[in-house]
């Protein structure tokens, strides 16, 4: 069984993250998408939340599980038996940062390989900060993110 992480805040998730799910799971046998705890961002929805939007999103995938952590991503992708990590790139703008890190991970963790995989092109301009700020403005994003999470926004922007 090879395993993988895909770390991630996911606040909220959404389809491009979906896609990096779906594509992860022809390359590996199991993967866990972890909610990150990260004490230097003010996520709109709780761990909680985010955590039961993923799973809701991807309830047809058995081989995906969901959970959270705090802390070193490798420390947790050793704690699950993890031999890679999944990164999203969307532009070339995303990949000097991830680049930067998978170079301190591989540092740290030797024997878990970071994978960078791509959206299908639709999602490349996608982020979650989008969505939060389309969702404020009463737009509609039902073509970006699951429906769990659409209604989610509406009830955090109800205005």
């Amino acid at each position: 069984m090879r395993k993988a992480l895909y770390p991630g805040t996911f606040d909220p998730v959404t389809y491009g993250h979906i896609d990096i799910i779906q594509r992860a799971c022809d390359l590996f046998d199991e993967i866990v998408v972890t909610v990150a705890i990260n004490p230097t961002k003010s996520p709109l929805f709780t761990v909680q939340e985010r955590i039961e939007f993923i799973a809701e999103s991807v309830k047809d995938y058995p081989q995906v599980s969901v959970d959270t952590f705090d802390g070193l991503v490798v420390d947790h992708a050793k704690n699950v038996g993890a031999v890679g990590i999944i990164r999203g790139l969307r532009a070339v703008s995303d990949f000097e940062y991830e680049f930067q890190m998978a170079l301190m991970n591989r540092k740290l963790a030797k024997d878990i390989n970071t994978v960078f995989l791509m959206p299908h092109e639709k999602y490349t301009y996608l982020n979650s900060s989008i969505i939060r700020n389309l969702a404020s403005l009463n737009s509609d994003v039902r073509d970006f993110v699951p429906e769990i999470v659409q209604k989610a926004l509406k009830k955090k922007f109800n205005k």
